[in-house]
């Protein structure tokens, strides 16, 4: 496995679930070449088959070896690159990050819905639902929660940037586009992901992509 890993992604301006590894990675320090597939498009259908068993983004392969699912990538990574820095050092601030991590994998189908990822995107007063409503509150919680007890060391979730970082900084764009109110811890936290260097790159990588008009005709 001499050769960079190839990371296959989404369109940037779309692909929550491609931004959260492709930072583990960048902020990691991981020299990677990627693939970029602009999605609802015949090109990524023609194309997704010959790097994902799932014909899905993200995906990993690291020479012969093809990892997918974006919270899979990520621990790949940190075993393989990271030496275990992606989550706290700390037992139980470890646990608390593997916590809230699959939380975010696994739940808010709601904010996912309703406040679609689209990097270029501003609205004002958008309407949600309840259920949403109280995916944010969460969100917010376990923001608050998380920076309250293990932030001490560093502007993130628990000091240092970290895999459960990548996995919420999806929602940090959601809120930017969707005008969603923070207070100013949350504000401060939403701050430090905008900040990051990587962030910023994937940003501006997102200005001149494609519309896609199934992910346009979302929220």
């Amino acid at each position: 496995m001499s050769a960079k890993p190839l990371l296959v992604v989404g369109s940037k301006n779309y692909s929550s679930w491609s931004l959260r590894p492709w930072l583990v990675l960048r902020v990691g320090g991981v020299d990677f070449d990627e693939v970029v597939l602009p999605l609802d498009t015949p090109e990524f259908y023609a194309r997704i088959g010959g790097y994902s068993p799932t014909g899905r983004v993200p995906v990993l392969h690291d020479g012969d070896l093809r990892v997918w699912d974006s919270l899979a990538i990520a621990e790949y990574a940190n075993e393989r690159w990271l030496g275990g820095r992606g989550w706290p050092a700390d037992v139980g601030a470890r646990a608390f990050a593997r916590a809230i991590s699959a939380e975010m994998h696994a739940g808010f189908a709601a904010l996912r819905s309703e406040l679609s990822m689209n990097c270029r995107k501003r609205v004002h007063n958008h309407p949600t639902s309840a259920d949403a409503q109280r995916d944010i509150a969460r969100v917010k919680a376990i923001w608050r929660e998380a920076r309250t007890r293990h932030g001490q060391g560093g502007p993130f979730l628990f000091g240092g940037f970290g895999i459960a970082d990548a996995m919420y900084a999806p929602v940090v764009l959601r809120f930017v586009s969707y005008d969603v109110a923070l207070d100013p811890l949350e504000r401060a936290y939403a701050d430090a992901i905008l900040a990051l260097p990587a962030l910023q790159d994937w940003l501006a990588a997102t200005v001149n992509e494609p519309i896609a008009p199934l992910h346009e005709q979302a929220k």
